[in-house]
């Protein structure tokens, strides 16, 4: 995980998304208590069941839900199917840029730059 800059991974089963394993849970559950990586297997240690959104789910509820739970990676499932990932990162940026155009909308109101 470190090697690829991955703080979390999704533990897949039959197609399935089964678990997510955290750099959280790798370091409360293997290093903090001496086990050994190389025989400490993934099931012992992955966060399940895992907390996920539908791709229908507002970015604000997102937030909440991650907030809420105290995780920073927000599987996103349709179908039982993993569709991808949204980290806290990503949505606090995409919040940010949102914002800076707000920003720039009002300013321009602001300044009568608004186009009538």
């Amino acid at each position: 995980m470190a090697d690829k800059a991955v703080g979390a991974l999704l533990v897949i089963s039959g197609g399935k998304l089964v678990g997510i394993i955290s750099e959280r849970d790798y370091a409360r559950k293997v290093i903090l208590k001496g086990r050994a990586s190389r025989t400490t297997q993934v099931k012992e240690i992955m966060t399940s069941p895992v907390i996920f959104v539908a791709p229908e789910h507002a970015i604000g509820e997102c937030m909440d839900i991650m907030t809420r739970s105290r995780i920073r990676h927000l599987p996103v499932v349709e179908n039982e199917k993993v569709l991808g990932v949204v980290s806290i990162g990503d949505l606090v940026k995409w919040l940010v840029s949102e914002q800076e155009v707000t920003i720039e909308h009002l300013q321009n109101y602001i300044s009568s730059k608004y186009p009538t």
